[in-house]
């Protein structure tokens, strides 16, 4: 998996104690083919790494297109007998809600125009409608279905790509593990995604940057407002880390399944809030394919998700569109 973060760790205030069991653990590494930060407070002042490092391995071993060793990499290959395991399935069962919920603007099975536009592993093609065309006979999330543990295709063709949102499952898996240890005040962020369980000791609530819409593929850009976490995953999906230009013309990583092109809709960035980051990765990535037309008629009828949404108007001016829920959560960063 490949995702450059959308969102930026903010650790560095209101963690200090004069006692020592309320110091913070903080360990971070590399996954996925990103980075992860995590921070806790522990009584037993454990550090969690090695266990944390095997769960993740374990995670990529399931769901990453990246690892041809994976079970998802056997799946679009076609190998036998491959059965699918929790991971796995969790993803396929929250791909499918969620593809009936976005009306199909989110679908894993857009993988093979993933690769064709050269944002996948497989080597970029050279993009002609007939191309796109001939893929699209074989895109569609009711072409596969899951039975058991056991993947059925209708076409030999399909293939998935769970990487728009298996860096938000990862982060719960995470969460889970760090439950099951005691642990109650904690944030984890992988990839950009975040699950924040409780407050630090001292009464804060743990807080996230989300940034401006800028194009920027390798270093983080100005943050345009901070969010507070309470018990609450954000994701962010936006089309600005990851584009290419060709002839002048900037296509962005998030492909429509309907035409098998880049989206081109005014939404710049949308932060998603839900219980889980699973559900806010998915659906993150469904609204920016949407648009903000769509995108909030869509919010309206899923009043399980919160979002902060950064679109240009016709000037090309930053403006934002908030679901009522988080307004007492995102706090705008004053301009320079």
């Amino acid at each position: 998996m490949y995702k450059i973060p959308f969102l930026t760790l903010l650790l560095l205030s209101g963690i200090f104690s004069i006692n020592a069991q309320n110091e913070p653990v903080k360990i971070e590494g590399k996954a996925q083919g990103t980075t992860y930060h995590i921070t806790y407070f522990d009584k037993k002042n454990r550090n969690l790494q090695a266990e944390i490092d095997e769960l993740l391995l374990k995670f990529d071993l399931s769901v990453s297109t990246y690892n041809p060793n994976s079970i998802i990499s056997k799946i679009n290959t076609n190998q036998p007998y491959v059965k699918v395991d929790k991971y796995f399935i969790t993803c396929f069962k929250k791909a499918k809600e969620v593809w009936k919920n976005t009306n199909g603007a989110f679908d894993p099975t857009v993988y093979p125009l993933v690769n064709a536009w050269g944002f996948g592993p497989g080597k970029k093609q050279k993009i002609e409608k007939v191309k796109i065309d001939s893929i699209l006979a074989f895109v569609g999330f009711d072409l596969i279905e899951l039975k058991g543990k056991k993947i059925i295709k209708k076409d030999p063709r399909v293939a998935l790509d769970f990487n728009a949102f298996a860096q938000g499952y990862s982060v719960d898996v995470v969460a889970e593990f760090l439950n099951s240890k005691g642990i109650t005040s904690y944030i984890v962020e992988i990839g950009g995604e975040v699950f924040a369980r409780g407050k630090k000791p001292n009464g804060e609530n743990w807080k996230i940057g989300i940034e401006k819409p800028i194009d920027n593929k390798t270093s983080d850009n100005p943050l345009k407002a901070v969010a507070k976490l309470e018990n609450l995953a954000i994701a962010t999906s936006g089309n600005y880390r990851r584009f290419i230009v060709e002839d002048g013309v900037k296509y962005a990583h998030h492909l429509d399944p309907k035409t098998g092109y880049p989206t081109k809709n005014n939404l710049l960035s949308a932060s998603v809030f839900s219980k889980e980051c699973i559900s806010s990765d998915a659906n993150a990535t469904g609204i920016l394919v949407m648009g903000l037309e769509k995108a909030q008629e869509f919010l309206k009828k899923h009043t399980e998700l919160q979002a902060y949404l950064i679109y240009s108007d016709e000037k090309g001016n930053y403006r934002v569109y908030e679901t009522p829920g988080i307004k007492d959560l995102i706090t705008e960063v004053e301009e320079e």
